[in-house]
């Protein structure tokens, strides 16, 4: 043998000796990923009310999704119990955070509760991944709960569960957002008016060991506000035996409850110690989404109007942007980032006061431009990409129709807009912005700033024959208009193939005036021209016949099936 053909023989030799070696450890993290589905309708049945005792939680492999996709096999929900095995599932919040958990103040002393003796623990109104896609947040949105929760994401066990703190003004938790390396959870005391911060203590292999509502950290961004409630931590063995975890420190009166912003204007609109924002001010501060950056800023949308931007890194929290309603506009929840750039919208109001609004607008700011010195109001100036100029004149636009806008929800019949969830394509190129009535997506370039629209009605999403969610939809009522989506929360799948949407249903929990839809579960979308299009291209169906809770959907259809199941939000765990 020569020279040349004894170093080729010892060099493909080594290619497939390091081949065989790593092999096993990409296929390690080549696992897919799992869809998680947040179902807001109650777990048992006989309940008066909506979304207000037990949630479902709907979790579905990659794998098995792939299949429905190619070969129409449904794809079955994986279990809670550590097992991971399809059928097992839905599993029900109650059963990862059982009611025999032992609730705990701040002093770290029982308080002679349960959390079984607890009013209203459901609603689960959406779970998102941390970072390390280790663990998913899961919060619990019924009237005056205010739960928080840490869920494995492995074992879908409870790891930690929390209750926020109660103001003189409520208490609630709409959503929370994982910081930019999971080393706190930002949670939005929706009612209460606060900003609150859960600190994650990790080992080395980002398992976390401890979970520390830090009370100091707190951000009040209400008037005159004041603590009725210290927050309260659960603590027991959770729904496989295993420990919980999590505690309380700091101080309330090292946070900021204080009623102004750095800048000496009232926070909320009303302040008895100073004067209104420029641009109508932020007339009630019910904070929708802290929407946090790459830089740990947390974008904090308002329901009525008006955005503050604080710095979560410090302890407490402080405010280093501030913007009027007319500035920005209210009830915005959807938010991502591209670069630089964090782009936000601005959709209806919840409350009933949605029943006749109309709004779809989208805007971008410079997220390098704040730092730690708060800025002068409306500064930087955000970039308005896109409002619909049919917009009713209402939550600081003033551009709007000044009459409201009263075409109710049916699908083909209204004429109203709601712009709720939104996602990045996994380049970043394009943003997907769902509107959750007319049931079509607003896609805008990041570059150059061009809106496509595609529908979530039919094939190929250009009204080109009939689509997924007619075939998923319910039949026990034959008066429900069929083929309704009715999108909510929107995450991209770690592949760039796809987005996954959550589906509303025919009884719709919340935004009751604005969400009801006829085929409730987790939408896939294909995306289709370099992430430019999309089409709806099956349903991961999910469903609850156990809740009999009455049915609501002002201007909607009065249902009178059996289907309760509402999937809120919608997310994806890579494996």
């Amino acid at each position: 043998m020569n020279r040349f053909n004894y170093i080729s023989k010892l060099i493909l030799i080594a290619i497939v000796t390091i081949v065989l070696t790593i092999s096993p450890v990409l296929a390690k993290y080549n696992r897919g990923y799992e869809i998680w589905g947040s179902d807001q309708s109650n777990s048992v049945s006989g309940v008066e009310s909506r979304g207000v005792n037990g949630s479902w939680i709907w979790v579905w492999d990659s794998k098995d999704v792939d299949k429905q996709l190619k070969s129409g096999k449904e794809a079955k929900p994986l279990g809670c119990d550590g097992k991971n095995r399809p059928g097992d599932g839905p599993c029900d919040i109650r059963d990862v955070f059982p009611a025999d958990l032992v609730e705990y103040n701040s002093s770290g002393q029982p308080t002679g509760k349960t959390l079984g003796d607890l009013p209203a623990f459901g609603r689960l109104h959406g779970m998102l991944p941390d970072s390390q896609n280790k663990y998913m947040n899961a919060n619990i949105f019924a009237p005056n709960g205010g739960y928080v929760g840490i869920i494995d994401g492995e074992t879908k066990e409870g790891v930690a569960l929390f209750r926020v703190t109660g103001t003189n003004v409520g208490r609630s938790v709409h959503m929370s957002f994982w910081n930019s390396d999971g080393s706190a959870l930002l949670v939005a005391n929706l009612d209460g008016k606060v900003l609150e911060r859960i600190d994650m203590t990790r080992d080395h292999r980002g398992k976390i060991v401890n979970a520390t509502f830090n009370r100091s950290a707190s951000l009040g961004v209400g008037k005159g506000m004041t603590i009725v409630e210290d927050a309260k931590v659960y603590l027991g063995s959770n729904g496989q035996g295993k420990v919980m975890i999590g505690s309380i420190s700091g101080s309330y009166e090292e946070a900021d409850f204080g009623d102004l912003t750095p800048n000496g204007y009232c926070k909320e609109n009303g302040c008895t110690s100073g004067s209104n924002a420029d641009n109508l001010g932020r007339p009630n501060n019910v904070i929708i989404c802290p929407i946090v950056s790459n830089s740990d800023n947390a974008y904090i949308t308002v329901g009525g109007g008006g955005l503050l931007v604080a710095d979560t890194k410090t302890t407490p929290m402080k405010i280093v942007g501030e913007y009027g309603n007319q500035v920005v506009n209210g009830a915005g929840c959807g938010g991502v980032q591209v670069g630089n750039n964090m782009w936000l919208n601005a959709g209806v109001s919840a409350s009933g006061a949605g029943a006749t609004q109309s709004t779809f607008t989208m805007y971008s700011f410079n997220d390098r431009e704040f730092d730690t010195t708060a800025l002068q109001p409306n500064t930087p100036t955000p970039t308005l990409v896109y409002k619909d100029y049919t917009n009713t004149a209402t939550i600081g636009n003033t551009e709007g129709n000044s009459e409201p806008n009263t075409t109710g929800q049916l699908p083909g019949i209204t004429t109203r807009r709601d712009a709720h969830g939104m996602a990045r394509t996994l380049s970043g190129s394009h943003i997907h912005n769902v509107d959750r009535i007319q049931n079509n997506v607003e896609v805008f370039n990041t570059r150059t700033l061009h809106r496509t629209t595609y529908d979530l009605t039919s094939v190929n999403g250009k009204s080109l024959g009939v689509g997924a969610c007619a075939a998923a939809s319910v039949t026990d009522d034959y008066g429900l208009p069929l083929n309704d989506p009715a999108p909510d929360l929107i995450e991209n799948t770690p592949d760039g193939k796809y987005m996954v949407v959550a589906l509303r249903g025919p009884v719709p929990v919340s935004v009751t005036h604005a969400a009801q839809g006829s085929c409730p579960g987790v939408g896939i979308i294909e995306l289709t021209r370099g992430g430019a299009s999309g089409r709806l291209a099956g349903v991961l169906r999910a469903t609850n016949t156990v809740d009999t809770a009455p049915v609501d959907a002002p201007g909607g259809y009065a249902y009178t099936g059996s289907e309760h199941s509402d999937i809120h939000g919608a997310s994806v765990r890579r494996k």
